[in-house]
């Protein structure tokens, strides 16, 4: 069976005659070869060193060994069919050391690929390593994790590897590697803490990683000495780090252990880590690893067998198959066991179905609860009937899992995708009650207000993210009249806008001093010039960087700003009189959530012009943080002036 991808090309799904006459793309062929062992990939053992593939459609398997990772094979050993679908070869020798790859038959053609299940990899991910991953534990290895009771306690801060040490003046020795983010004691201009010490002070919870597993050669050649810039959504080989944020690429071993001493190194100072995953495409749907061991089964096609492409990256990769679901749980829960992983960022998980993101939240939440499951819950065109896509019309049906609240970033700062669209931030008052769907974390705070989520816990709430403009391009964008020190303000408020709403709180790495791509929407090719985080900038906005910092500490010591129920919310949440439309205030009453302060105020206000508020008669108010000029503040009212947040409590 084969069809016409391209002119020049055809795609061989393989001989029936060996499935039993069963197609790969028909529900039967799922129920035949459905194979839930966990010994996919290579083990090795007490001199013994076993392989098995999952290749139903091939009629022919081998085992190729290499001495290196360019080279010819130094043997071909071949693989004798096994249960269902599988292929097994047991060598009684130790292989550690070599490298190798699966050649198998599929129809007429031939196809040489690495194990998917690889857990290391050679340079550019060509060829699998066979390795021992307990040997690559750093010392101290399983240091207690930090503690966490709720995601809604998690301040994530999202961060790529290279862009956090490689600016010229971040004092970091190991630039853009995975040991650059692990070193302590480092300063740079003004003597200010940089990298970790830097994220450390800040008081953020959780480091979560871009793509940090092999990424595509065509993206990134890690024997090149100037790697092209990639943020790392071109996804190779799942299950294995990345090289070039190693200090020696060509060494299988070495990516492995620095992403395990930079976790342990995390862990040690009080960080949980977060991995940005990419199971929703790969880098090419016809020559990917998966797509050559079995055309046609891992990719989502329509019912002419093109590709589905809602992820506008040439293909979807088909989650809803058993055997693909199996793939995903498997690296899931290779990386929360063997590196020890807090957490995971589902990119684009709408395209994913709900049942897979189910068994990997049980999957996951057996070996620890507190591992924190969030993603892309976009609407997106697959072909995946809609009530199976794991999308925000659906969040329903995934408790505990939150969704990035696009609503949120819009009504905060203006529609990401209208650029000189404004936001209540920075000039359009019109979004009072948009604004406040998001202070309760798109909750049903009351009949309409709902966005998507049943609970808080759902809500990743933000304003800024690696894609699209920064929120100070973004302003500089919607305001470019208004002078520096005034959009400054209207960045600090949105800032504050999500750090005292209900939900989980998200930040951008470099958020905290405002960071700047030039303009650039997406920096995902532009290189160090654009994406380095620039220390020099921080260095200036030492000041932005504290208000930040103390907005942290709130948040950390009052849980008013992170109940865990929608009905918490509702009963301890009150909406204030405002002045004007350019105005929200609202209260957190009688201790919420078990907070030691009896009643918090919170207003935001996005004008210059001053502000009487009539405040609530609970008692005496005092400042508990504010980036306005306050001129009077008693029993009754407060008197403000300028755009920012006021936080008022009565203990």
């Amino acid at each position: 069976m084969a069809v016409q991808k391209e002119q020049d090309t055809v795609i061989d799904y393989g001989d029936v005659s060996v499935t039993g006459g069963l197609s790969v793309f028909s529900e039967e062929f799922d129920h035949a070869f459905y194979y839930d062992g966990d010994d996919l990939g290579v083990t090795c053992r007490e001199g013994l060193t076993r392989f098995r593939l999952w290749a139903p459609t091939a009629s022919e398997a081998q085992v190729l060994l290499y001495e290196s990772a360019q080279g010819s094979a130094v043997r071909v050993m071949q693989m004798k069919r096994s249960d269902k679908g599988t292929w097994l070869l047991e060598v009684n020798e130790p292989l550690a050391g070599f490298y190798y790859t699966y050649l198998v038959k599929i129809g007429s053609q031939w196809n040489e690929a690495a194990d998917p299940y690889a857990a290391m990899v050679g340079v550019n991910g060509e060829r699998a390593y066979i390795g021992t991953l307990e040997q690559t534990d750093p010392e101290g290895w399983g240091v207690e994790k930090p503690a966490i009771q709720s995601p809604l306690d998690a301040v994530i801060y999202e961060l790529h590897v290279r862009d956090l040490s490689i600016h010229p003046e971040s004092g970091i020795r190991h630039k853009g590697k995975f040991l650059g983010l692990a070193e302590e004691g480092t300063t740079g201009p003004d003597g200010i803490h940089t990298g970790l010490d830097h994220i450390v002070n800040l008081g953020v919870t959780h480091v979560q990683l871009l793509p940090i597993f092999d990424i595509s050669s065509v993206s990134i050649d890690e024997a090149s000495d100037t790697p092209a810039y990639n943020w790392g959504y071109d996804p190779q080989n799942y299950n294995a780090p990345e090289g070039i944020y190693a200090t020696d690429p060509h060494d299988p071993v070495c990516r492995v252990r620095e992403l395990k001493q930079l976790i342990h190194t995390l862990h040690r100072r009080g960080l949980r880590v977060i991995m940005d995953v990419v199971y929703n495409h790969v880098y090419d749907g016809y020559r990917a690893n998966l797509a050559k061991l079995v055309p046609g089964y891992y990719m989502r096609h329509w019912p002419d067998r093109t590709l589905s492409n809602g992820s506008h990256c040439g293909n979807d990769v088909a989650s809803e198959r058993p055997m693909v679901r199996k793939f995903i749980v498997d690296s899931i829960l290779h990386w929360a066991k063997n590196y020890r992983i807090d957490g995971f960022r589902f990119d684009l998980m709408g395209l994913l179905d709900i049942e897979s993101m189910l068994e990997v939240k049980q999957k996951l939440h057996e070996i620890d609860p507190s591992i924190l499951i969030i993603g892309e819950g976009w609407m997106m065109n697959t072909a995946l009937p809609e009530d199976q896509r794991a999308d925000m019309r659906n969040a329903a049906r995934l408790p505990g899992i939150g969704i990035f609240n696009d609503q949120f970033r819009d009504t905060v700062k203006g529609k990401t995708l209208e650029p000189t669209r404004k936001g209540f931030v920075n000039g359009s008052w019109d979004c009072g009650y948009d604004l406040k769907r998001a202070v309760v974390g798109g909750t049903a705070y009351d009949s309409g207000m709902k966005i998507f989520a049943d609970e808080p816990v759902q809500s990743v709430n933000f304003v800024e993210c690696h894609d699209n403009h920064t929120l100070w391009d973004k302003l500089s964008i919607t305001n470019p009249d208004d002078p520096e020190p005034v959009r400054r303000q209207m960045h600090r408020l949105a800032t504050s806008i999500v750090l005292t709403s209900q939900g989980i709180a998200f930040l951008h790495a470099g958020q905290e001093f405002m960071r700047t791509k030039q303009g650039i929407e997406n920096s995902y090719k532009c290189g160090d010039d654009i994406n380095a985080l620039d220390w020099h900038r921080c260095a200036r906005h030492q000041d932005h960087v504290e208000h930040v910092r103390a907005l942290i500490q709130i948040r950390k010591e009052h849980p008013a700003f992170r109940l865990r129920t929608t009905e918490e919310i509702r009963s301890h949440l009150v909406f204030e009189p405002a002045p004007d439309a350019r105005s929200l205030a609202f209260t957190l009453r009688n201790h919420a959530g078990g907070d030691a302060t009896q009643h918090l105020l919170v207003l935001y206000h996005a004008s210059q012009e001053k502000i009487e508020l009539q405040l609530p008669q609970l008692g005496e108010w005092k400042t508990l943080y504010t980036d306005m000029q306050l001129h009077q503040l008693d029993r009754q009212q407060a008197v403000a002036e300028g755009i920012g947040t006021l936080i008022l409590a009565i203990n």
